[in-house]
């Protein structure tokens, strides 16, 4: 690598937080107009070094070279002006204000009399959303649209910038693969302008499609920095996690047996409109099967899990849901859990756990009747219900005392499927369970999602990564603008069938 090539460089850098070395003596460069790539575990000190690079954490000890010289970022805003943007992986986003409001938050064009230029930024925030292919108006709140649609609006905010080094922590980890290929069509095209993009991400096969470099780090180190041809998906995984894995997909065989849920003619109507977001949509699923749900951003699949579990108000829900043969009215998320439906969402840290609470508390929530008596909590019973899952589940912790909110992303989710686990449901409904998380706990996941199935449970995955839903599914069902538009079997299923099927009528051609 030749010095001439390199627009930064970090010597040295560590950065300690209570306790912790969250990054250990790291050395490294990134070269001008390549994509590289940074791979580790959760708690591998990938993000806390971004945030060095993007001003956030000024206090840290060696070196930061910019264009060959020194430079020291005292904030955000400094970073940004020296051509340093950062994608955070947790969206910083301002929910009421308009996309085209927070895509020039802080650089708002003004007029020749200082007041806030709204036609050009409207008519330019619609020029750049065409970009990232994000049909929506850009007069709208930020509060109203989905998960994967925020994502791509950071990603359009970005544009906005104009910086030579864009960082994107865990950029793909809530949109879909019409929306990645996309993203990779716009890194790209910034990568043959000229910029330097810095790539996080746990998911390996996009790494080793988008990446020039890789570097890995484990423990706050750095462990391996080379061309992405150097390495195997293999060498990868055994640096990021000290060891090989054998298997990635863990499904063993399951006993599939008798119907234990079934959704008949399910439909969702807006909330401001008597349009329909989920259309008529009918599934079932049997003891001991994992049913798998694919689709793209906008489908409905959130949608259906949601009004499932009792989410929306019963006027803008059609259709009927049978427990073991049985019709059960769902009108309140109370009503699923007491008809034995767990539920893990999409966004884990919105709506699957209470952060500042404890993992003991957040296991012990849903089930407090449980463990309670004459309106007591048996605090015995629940410490005794909590310690079981953290060591079934395996969760990492250093007590159940812990705030979930100190946990890593695999451990908060362990932490989400341990309280439902707890109450011994007879179907469970996963919504993205591995999203943003690291391999090991990945493989972790799959691991307890398998023994789930074998235990008999009714298993539903909602799933946008291809090679997830067919490895781990018996059946597939695929969605799309609301409906179920296809159904395979695990045999049947290809990842050719399922894009076809996913794709909205108009914007499918002959082939995919």
């Amino acid at each position: 690598m030749s010095q001439d090539d390199v627009i930064l460089r970090a010597e040295n850098i560590t950065k300690s937080f209570p306790g912790v070395i969250a990054v250990n003596d790291v050395s490294i460069s990134i070269e001008k107009g390549i994509v590289t790539a940074i791979v580790g575990e959760n708690g591998a000190g990938k993000s806390t070094l971004m945030k060095i690079f993007a001003g956030v954490y000024s206090d840290y000890s060696g070196k930061i070279l910019l264009d060959g010289k020194e430079a020291h970022f005292r904030n955000p805003r400094a970073a940004i002006d020296s051509g340093i943007f950062l994608i955070p992986q947790e969206l910083d986003l301002v929910p009421n204000l308009t996309v085209a409001e927070n895509m020039w938050l802080g650089r708002e064009p003004l007029n020749i009399w200082g007041f806030m230029d709204f036609k050009y930024l409207f008519s330019e925030a619609r020029e750049i959303l065409k970009k990232v292919r994000l049909n929506i108006d850009p007069r709208k709140k930020v509060e109203e649209l989905s998960t994967g649609q925020q994502q791509l609006v950071a990603i359009a905010k970005s544009l906005v910038s104009k910086a030579r080094i864009i960082i994107m922590d865990e950029p793909t980890s809530a949109i879909s693969q019409k929306e990645i290929e996309n993203l990779f069509e716009i890194i790209n095209g910034l990568k043959n302008q000229g910029a330097s993009i810095i790539y996080i991400s746990h998911k390996l096969d996009e790494v080793f499609s988008i990446a020039q470099r890789i570097a890995v780090m484990r423990d706050g180190k750095l462990v391996a920095d080379g061309q992405t041809g150097q390495f195997t998906y293999d060498d990868v995984v055994r640096l990021m996690v000290g060891r090989s894995i054998d298997k990635f997909y863990i499904r063993q065989k399951s006993e599939i047996t008798d119907e234990v849920f079934r959704v008949e003619n399910l439909s969702i109507v807006g909330q401001t409109s008597s349009r329909k977001i989920v259309d008529d949509v009918s599934f079932h699923v049997r003891k001991g099967e994992i049913v798998g749900i694919y689709g793209l951003i906008g489908a409905g699949r959130t949608e259906t899990m949601e009004a499932v579990f009792g989410f929306y108000h019963p006027s803008r829900v059609k259709g009927k849901i049978y427990v073991n043969g049985k019709p059960v009215e769902i009108k309140r998320t109370i009503d699923a859990i007491r008809a034995g439906i767990g539920y893990v969402p999409e966004d884990r840290k919105l709506s699957g756990l209470i952060l500042q609470m404890s993992v003991l508390h957040n296991i012990s929530l849903p089930g407090l009747k449980y463990v309670s008596k004459l309106g007591f909590v048996n605090r015995n019973k629940e410490k005794s219900t909590a310690h079981e899952y953290v060591k079934k589940l395996n969760i990492k912790t250093p007590s159940v005392n812990q705030i979930v909110e100190n946990l890593s992303g695999g451990n908060q989710q362990k932490v989400v499927l341990a309280k439902w686990l707890s109450l011994k449901p007879k179907v469970i409904l996963l919504d993205e369970p591995t999203r943003g998380i690291d391999v090991n706990a990945k493989v972790e996941i799959y691991s307890l999602i398998s023994d789930l199935a074998r235990a008999g449970v009714g298993v539903v995955l909602v799933s946008s990564e291809l090679p997830e839903v067919l490895a781990m599914s018996d059946r597939i069902i695929v969605m799309s603008e609301g409906k179920k538009t296809a159904e395979f079997s695990r045999e049947e299923a290809t990842e050719e069938k399922l894009l076809k099927a996913a794709i909205p009528k108009s914007f499918r051609t002959a082939k995919v």
